[in-house]
């Protein structure tokens, strides 16, 4: 109980004495100018460090470090395409995102670093205090250790507030998975000056900026979950926060916690989940990169016949301010801006969101629970001819439905450029309460209840869930 309530109340956290949000941009505002980054495509000959391998083709690091970049080809019974080829990024190690902790006039507070990715629109995003592979903090890159791992590293189980495995993007990455960390300090730490101390109400205001808060932060912060609250204790924190003033704020509040009053209980939706994991088929085989059908391995990219999906290409980075200061990698690039959105609905007095079962080739567990339209890899727009559910829906929605819509960024690591539109829709009666196959009704307690396990909610929906507020937005 004592551990939702800090995260309760750093939800509402109005002003932090510690950092103004009115400071935390004029500090913000100094990093960007402070950033000395180039980034410059070259050709995957020029890579360096990097070599497709002879039999296989894939694109390694010579420490046999980092990450590759395979072949797969795909065969499954979900969908309509029963058969295709791709390249995908697999990195078996397992990383560090975390944040750390700290009350300061007991209210917790979030220590988020300003941190320069090559593959960021901006360059500089928000991101945890720890952001690191294992290739990373043993240094086989030959740089500095990153900062603050030792507190990771020493946590003692009491100290530890969050810590879940989650997986990455299933479409883009063959099973890869982040531990994700929440530690709580009691003593001071050093605050280095591309580090700030912000309240998790401040970091949910700032993700109502288009590709502010890095998708790491976004998927950490949103494990956390505020626990068994009686009515009145709801109704307390709304009224004392004014969130009463508007009814989606009290409402998403309200389906945060548990509640008798859901559609399906918990032991619905896992029936629903095992039993399409039963029934569904995920067969992957590897091909040599120059194999693959429909796609080109060429000198500079590799890349889809008819110029769909991604592209991997070579690029070259001079930065200041990281543990290495100059590298080369091969990074992943969209064709074109995707769309991630959650439909809500109140039924039985309860917000209930409706949530796809969706099978991607690099899932750990064959499905995860996705937002309701999910559209990264093809043409949007486009993709309403397929008549996938809800697209139109959410494409024509009215402004008074919108609850969110912001451009969010993928991890800048890996993928280049990369951003998505993030919608949160508010329906009527219009949306039945009879769903298409593969389509469950789920509250928001229970989502938060399914991210305490692994391999069940992707990161897309964990990105739109922890956009949600329960305050009036100033």
């Amino acid at each position: 109980m004592q551990r939702n309530l800090v995260f309760l109340k750093s939800v509402f956290a109005e002003n932090s004495k510690v950092t103004k949000l009115d400071s935390f941009f004029r500090w913000f505002n100094i990093q960007k100018e402070n950033v000395d980054v180039e980034v410059n495509k070259i050709p995957f000959n020029d890579l360096g460090l990097w070599y497709f391998d002879a039999q296989t083709k894939a694109l390694k690091h010579r420490s046999n470090k980092f990450f590759s970049i395979e072949g797969i080809r795909v065969e499954t019974n979900y969908g309509k395409i029963p058969k295709w080829d791709q390249p995908i990024i697999n990195q078996p190690e397992i990383g560090y995102l975390g944040l750390i902790a700290k009350e300061f006039d007991g209210v917790l507070h979030f220590l988020i670093q300003a941190k320069v990715e090559p593959g960021n629109i901006n360059y500089v995003q928000l991101s945890p205090t720890l952001q690191a592979t294992r290739s990373n903090y043993t240094q086989v890159h030959s740089g500095k250790k990153p900062l603050y791992l030792e507190y990771f590293k020493n946590a003692k189980p009491q100290d530890i507030l969050l810590d879940q495995l989650q997986s990455e993007q299933g479409a883009r990455f063959i099973k890869k998975r982040n531990r994700n960390l929440i530690i709580k300090v009691d003593k001071d730490i050093p605050v280095y000056d591309h580090f700030v101390w912000v309240t998790l109400k401040q970091i949910k205001k700032l993700l109502r900026f288009d590709n502010l808060v890095n998708m790491d932060t976004r998927a950490v912060i949103s494990g956390i979950t505020f626990g068994y609250f009686e009515p009145q204790v709801i109704n307390f924190f709304t009224f004392l926060y004014n969130s009463n003033k508007n009814p989606i704020n009290k409402a998403f509040l309200k389906s945060a916690l548990p509640s008798n009053s859901s559609v399906n209980s918990l032991e619905d939706i896992i029936h629903y989940i095992t039993q399409l994991k039963s029934t569904l088929n995920l067969k992957i085989t590897n091909i040599p990169l120059d194999q693959l059908k429909n796609w080109t391995l060429g000198e500079n990219e590799i890349y889809h016949n008819e110029h769909k999906y991604f592209k991997v290409l070579a690029i070259d980075v001079k930065v200041k301010g990281r543990e290495i200061t100059k590298w080369s990698q091969p990074m992943v690039k969209p064709v074109q801006e995707g769309l991630c959105a959650f439909v809500c609905k109140e039924i039985n007095g309860l917000l209930h969101f409706v949530v796809q079962i969706k099978l991607e080739c690099g899932n750990y567990d064959i499905v995860e629970l996705a937002p309701t339209v999910q559209c990264l890899t093809g043409d949007y727009p486009l993709a309403r001819e397929g008549k996938l559910p809800f697209i139109d829906y959410v494409l024509k929605a009215k402004p008074e439905q919108i609850i969110y819509n912001v451009l969010q960024s993928e991890e800048g690591g890996r993928f280049f450029n990369e951003q998505n539109r993030n919608m949160i829709v508010l329906a009527n009666d219009e949306v039945s309460n009879e769903l298409p196959p593969n389509y469950i009704w789920v509250t928001l307690s229970q989502l938060q209840t399914f991210l305490k396990f692994n391999n069940y909610l992707n990161v897309q929906a964990r990105s739109l869930i922890s956009a949600i507020s329960f305050y009036n937005e100033s």
